[in-house]
């Protein structure tokens, strides 16, 4: 099959796939309800809410800027954030076109003697240093949930959470020994990177006046978070909030806050991204730093 019609017919089955699972959504909530909770929020805590997200952003770019640097690849971070804004912005809304990471690696191997095998590892790296914090995070909440069904993996929980860190570790010195010395500062980064998310949630929480489960709510936003990584959707779009949907019926909370959530977290994530549109008319120039 040519390559571009393949790569056509993938965009559209996300399409697809997100339009579906957003219906499917929306025929479970009362959708007016949900509308109201989010027209109620709290403009301060939302402001608050965006702050933390782009902070989460920028820390993201300059955990992914350790990974250039190890590829001696010295991007000075504000091209880094350049084309990281970028990214966002082709990832969520040019879904038909080139992906972000793959613009990316495009980029820096057309501008650098660099090989294609190791800019894709380090982009392929980035993601999963993020994954695991998530997963992490995840496991941290599920231990502190108070939830009779759960409760009893405590221990199991915690296990996974520490070996994981362990089986990614030994990920990396087996195979991507070049970037080895930076793992810890990865990690370290990854770590801030999804507290600020985090953060971002309970403003939104605070904002849309929920002052009751809020970890349970935490949680689902980690599972949400690690489901929407998979390349099934546009941007995350529909997976998301199946998993709100679901993660709230399964811990006895209001589907349509649940949902209300996911939506301002999606139109923070949008906003956020449509400033890379910037750099698709401009071009970015890539500067390295002395």
């Amino acid at each position: 099959m040519d390559k571009r019609l393949r790569k056509k017919l993938v965009t559209i089955a996300k399409i697809a796939i997100s339009a579906i699972l957003i219906y499917f959504i929306f025929t479970k909530v009362d959708f007016k309800e949900v509308v109201q909770t989010v027209r109620k929020s709290n403009p301060f805590y939302l402001m608050a809410a965006i702050l933390f997200f782009i902070g989460s952003k920028v820390l993201a770019s300059v955990r992914l800027n350790l990974y250039f640097h190890g590829l001696q690849v010295k991007l000075t971070q504000k091209s880094n954030l350049q084309l990281y804004l970028l990214g966002m912005f082709y990832n969520l809304f040019l879904p038909g076109g080139i992906g972000g990471d793959a613009y990316k690696g495009y980029l820096i191997k057309k501008e650098f003697e660099v090989s294609t095998k190791k800019v894709v590892s380090v982009l392929v790296l980035d993601r999963l240093s993020g994954l695991l914090l998530l997963f992490i995070y995840a496991c941290i909440l599920g231990i502190l949930l108070d939830t009779p069904w759960l409760n009893p993996y405590d221990t199991p929980i915690g296990i996974l959470a520490l070996l994981a860190v362990i089986v990614f570790w030994f990920l990396n010195k087996r195979f991507f020994h070049f970037v080895l010395p930076i793992f810890w500062r990865s990690f370290g980064f990854s770590a801030l990177v999804q507290l600020c998310q985090l953060i971002c949630v309970v403003f939104i929480l605070f904002a849309l006046k929920i002052d009751t489960n809020n970890i349970s709510y935490l949680f689902i936003f980690l599972i949400s978070s690690i489901v929407s990584v998979l390349p099934l959707t546009i941007g995350g779009i529909g997976s998301r909030e199946v998993t709100f949907f679901y993660g709230a019926t399964l811990l006895a909370l209001d589907e349509n806050t649940s949902i209300g959530i996911s939506m301002v977290f999606f139109l923070i994530t949008a906003l956020v991204s449509l400033l890379g549109v910037i750099y698709h008319f401009k071009k970015i120039k890539l500067k390295t730093a002395l």
